[in-house]
């Protein structure tokens, strides 16, 4: 599992553009910002949709003016799948990362298998990234919604 003060892979995600899919790159992505991840088991699921985006939504301006240059959501969903929940929430400040295969969340020891209720999917959790290092981890038990939601980063900033 990726800990604290290590790089993020150099994987590619899906993002949708003008309804045409883009695939940056971690790097890209990461480099020169300062950047709050945060995950999700899925887009369109009862907590992520109703607590963990909205909270980052609420919180953007706040969470900006204490120097995040840009948040991302993370999911194991395809790009049009994270694109349509971003349009259905009103999410516009929020980067939705579509890790497809699971690529990244694999490599960085985040999945878990649910079996037929979605297959390989994300653990639940938020992290600062600088520059591609991780600098903070929030990772949740299973079931749980504690420390990944929008309001326990910004307090930690």
């Amino acid at each position: 599992m990726i800990n604290v003060n290590s790089p993020l892979p150099e994987v590619s995600f899906g993002v949708l553009v003008d309804g045409e899919v883009t695939n940056p790159h971690t790097n890209a992505l990461f480099s020169d910002k300062k950047v709050v991840l945060f995950a999700v088991p899925g887009a369109f699921t009862p907590t992520c949709s109703a607590a963990h985006l909205p909270g980052y939504i609420a919180l953007a301006d706040k969470l900006k003016a204490k120097g995040i240059d840009e948040i991302m959501c993370v999911s194991v969903n395809d790009a049009f799948v994270m694109d349509a929940w971003k349009q259905s929430a009103n999410a516009d400040a929020i980067t939705m990362l579509a890790d497809a295969n699971a690529t990244f969340t694999k490599q960085i020891g985040m999945d878990m298998d649910t079996g037929e209720f979605g297959g390989v999917r994300s653990l639940r959790y938020s992290m600062l990234v600088d520059d591609g290092i991780v600098k903070q981890l929030n990772l949740e038990d299973p079931g749980r919604f504690a420390v990944s939601d929008a309001e326990s980063m910004l307090n930690s900033l």
